[in-house]
């Protein structure tokens, strides 16, 4: 057992998840930029000319899971403001996969304190996307 674990912290050693965690963040907000500006020069090639009415704000009272399935709904039908929409997503999911990341690599530490800690910011994220799309 004892070995097994050596073994384990030899190949997933603290620098290595650091550099994974990097690469994380490093390519997920490329990516996420990156969908968004694809997602931009859709929606001038179908949009550029209309002129938008800012003057009212128009709120949904829609949860979470209807805002996903349009969201997906629009980025495979090639709507330029859902793909920009995603890019969003993408770029929000970024340091949460970060934290489960994170998540991971303590619980292979055994470093108990550090993964109640990043639990509970899990639990907050959580809550904090429930009661955003909730009223």
């Amino acid at each position: 057992m004892e070995k097994s674990k050596a073994m384990l912290q030899e190949k997933f050693g603290e620098k290595d998840f650091q550099t994974i965690i990097g690469n994380l963040l490093r390519y997920g907000v490329w990516i996420s930029l990156s969908v968004a500006f694809i997602g931009g020069v859709i929606y001038l090639l179908h949009h550029g000319n209309s002129i938008e009415d800012y003057s009212v704000f128009k709120e949904n009272d829609r949860n979470i899971f209807e805002v996903i399935a349009d969201v997906y709904n629009g980025v495979i039908q090639g709507r330029g403001e859902s793909v920009i929409f995603f890019g969003v997503i993408l770029l929000f999911l970024t340091p949460v996969f970060r934290v489960l990341l994170s998540l991971f690599s303590f619980i292979l530490e055994k470093d108990y304190l550090y993964v109640a800690i990043t639990t509970i910011v899990i639990g907050i994220i959580i809550l904090s996307i429930s009661f955003g799309f909730s009223h």
